[in-house]
């Protein structure tokens, strides 16, 4: 059951926020957490699209995940703001990045992004993403 799988990846997530980021400040770490909450994302995607499937509201499933949250997008008007959260995470993982305070409590990822956009991401944004994941996932468990 892919919402399942989802809520699964946010308790990976959970632990590698409050355990693994607590004792290594490392941008590894936030690169990880990255990782499981986009495919976090990438479940509740799936299983909202599926619920579409049943309702008659699209025939068919495309296999890319990427194609799947842009099928969402414009499926679904209430998921685009966190739909939004999800593009950037995509970006910010397959982007270059430097790291800055590392090893310590202000631990930073610099992104870049774009030819002259950098962007700083640190443990309370970190936190800010992964409750804003969250409340995704609720908003899909409602809406199946």
């Amino acid at each position: 059951m892919p919402i399942q799988d989802a809520k699964d990846e946010i308790k990976r997530a959970d632990h590698l926020i409050y355990v693994s980021l607590k004792y290594t400040r490392t941008c590894d770490i936030i690169l990880n957490i990255f990782k499981r909450l986009i495919a976090a994302y990438d479940y509740a995607i799936l299983a909202s699209l599926e619920r579409s499937k049943e309702e008659g509201k699209t025939s068919v499933i495309p296999g890319s995940k990427i194609l799947r949250a842009e099928m969402l997008y414009r499926l679904k008007r209430k998921f685009k703001e966190e739909l939004k959260l999800y593009f950037f995470m995509k970006k910010v993982i397959n982007s270059d990045f430097g790291r800055r305070e590392e090893y310590r409590k202000h631990v930073t990822m610099l992104c870049h992004i774009e030819h002259d956009n950098t962007i700083e991401i640190d443990v309370p944004k970190v936190m800010e993403y992964f409750e804003s994941t969250k409340e995704f996932i609720n908003l899909v468990e409602e809406y199946l």
